[in-house]
């Protein structure tokens, strides 16, 4: 016989019959024609991971586009801005921040002004805003001009790098004032000032199992 083997296998049993049976010499069942693995079509891909492929890459084209409109939408730091901001990120790496300040130095794209997100968000009295999972964070204004030193813009940037992680706003808040004495912001040297005042009111509210010591039951823990 020339060319390949034409047999019939049992889809049933699995025996090989002769090329003219028309069903199976073991079982009876109805014969397929089979042409042997040489002749056998290509199986298709797996349809669930195709959709999986195809769902995947729409997700990542969708990121891709949000991510470079909040770029287009806002504006960059200047000289004096970065320098600022990476005076507050040194302050961190001083004091053992280590995750933070890979995320701030070689993560983060820092904006000098809201972008549309922001705008149609709000954020009227923020310091800073961070667009995670973007890993944008804005500095308004009151970041360079309310912060009375690099301390303070370290501790601002403490807060958002947490956001930049992923966490929320309360788990933002207690890093924070949990970490405050570290950086060497306390009551004694900061407590005349604007953030520490905001920062204390922010955290009191949401947090008020930190402000719950001492006699009256009233102090903070920390």
């Amino acid at each position: 016989m020339h060319g390949s083997i034409i047999n019939r296998k049992c889809g049933q049993c699995s025996l090989v019959n002769f090329a003219d049976s028309e069903s199976c010499r073991r079982c009876g069942a109805v014969l397929a024609l089979d042409q042997g693995p040489a002749a056998e079509a290509p199986q298709a891909a797996d349809p669930p991971r195709q959709r999986l492929l195809v769902v995947s890459a729409v997700v990542a084209a969708i990121l891709f586009c949000c991510w470079t409109s909040l770029i287009l939408t806002s504006n960059g730091l200047d000289d004096y801005e970065h320098t600022v901001v990476a005076r507050a990120i040194a302050v961190l790496e001083r004091n053992g921040f280590a995750t933070e300040v890979r995320v701030l130095r070689y993560a983060t794209i820092f904006r000098a002004n809201d972008n549309w997100w922001n705008e149609y968000v709000g954020h009227r009295q923020a310091y800073a805003a961070t667009n995670f999972p973007f890993e944008v964070v804005t500095l308004y204004p009151r970041f360079f001009q309310v912060a009375i030193d690099d301390t303070e813009r370290a501790v601002i940037l403490l807060h958002e790098s947490q956001h930049l992680l992923g966490r929320g706003e309360e788990a933002a808040l207690d890093e924070v004032w949990r970490s405050k004495l570290r950086l060497g912001w306390d009551a004694h040297n900061y407590g005349h000032t604007r953030v520490w005042k905001n920062t204390r009111e922010w955290t009191q509210s949401s947090l008020p199992q930190l402000f719950s010591c001492g006699e009256a039951r009233a102090s903070d823990c920390f």
